[in-house]
């Protein structure tokens, strides 16, 4: 028996992966966030599956019936959005079912900031403008932020910051990374509300237009926020990726 974590992507039935898609279709107890996971992913559980939302579940009772299946000798297929490595909750179920010596694996799913960089065609590292990506988030209700990981201090960075579980927080996010010489309230910022799903929303507006634009839309929840000047760049070099003078073993230098 083997309990199968499977990120189901940010919400696009057809963004999860083939491996994660089989997995589901053969398990015969599916575990899913419902407010999240699209149904039509977990749809492709068999016909007599135990497919349960967890949503409105705690960590004791999703980890019951794990301990249920697991006593039945049935895998378990546990679904997460996006992909499970970031803001998943899995490391609190690994160290239960570590425990309880019950077996797991990890089907990686494609985030959210990758979906939504490419439904808006933009690449987030952009040659001599960013080549750092910093994926964060705020401290709300959730558990507090670790020292050193404040937005003012992963800002000095100048990096592309995708921003999670912040849109309440956006107050914050002003404060803390406007005054920075690497952003400032004319810096590029996307808010990209539920990615993946019929009604995704994309905003483009500046650092400090971020909260009245945020509140003008009336959002409150599933949104991303991407600050960072790569997301508005237009005049930058050419990496030298496919530039002809860049010579490596795949493209050796010709002979004249």
């Amino acid at each position: 028996m083997t309990v199968h974590f499977i990120g189901a992507g940010p919400g696009a039935p057809d963004l999860i992966t083939v491996r994660g898609l089989r997995l589901i279709e053969r398990c015969p107890v599916c575990l899913y966030a419902g407010s999240l996971v699209p149904q039509e992913v977990v749809k492709a559980a068999p016909d007599s599956a135990r497919v349960i939302d967890t949503a409105p579940m705690t960590l004791d009772e999703i980890i019951a019936e794990i301990e249920a299946a697991h006593e039945r000798g049935e895998d378990v297929a546990r679904v997460h959005s996006g992909d499970p490595s970031l803001y998943g909750a899995i490391a609190e179920q690994i160290r239960r079912l570590e425990a309880l010596e019950i077996s797991y694996d990890i089907t990686p799913g494609v985030p959210a900031f990758a979906a939504a960089a490419a439904a808006l065609k933009l690449e987030l590292t952009i040659p001599e403008v960013c080549q750092t990506v910093i994926l964060t988030r705020t401290a709300m209700k959730s558990s507090s932020m670790p020292a050193g990981e404040e937005l003012s201090t992963l800002g000095r960075s100048g990096a592309t910051l995708a921003i999670h579980l912040s849109v309440r927080n956006i107050p914050h996010i002003q404060r803390e990374l406007t005054p920075l010489d690497a952003y400032g309230a004319d810096c590029p910022a996307i808010i990209a509300y539920r990615v993946g799903w019929e009604d995704e929303a994309f905003i483009r507006t500046t650092l400090g237009e971020l909260h009245r634009a945020a509140r003008q839309a009336k959002l409150t929840r599933t949104a991303l926020i991407f600050v960072g000047k790569a997301l508005g760049a237009t005049e930058f070099i050419d990496s030298r990726l496919y530039d002809a003078g860049h010579v490596h073993v795949l493209r050796p230098k010709r002979k004249a």
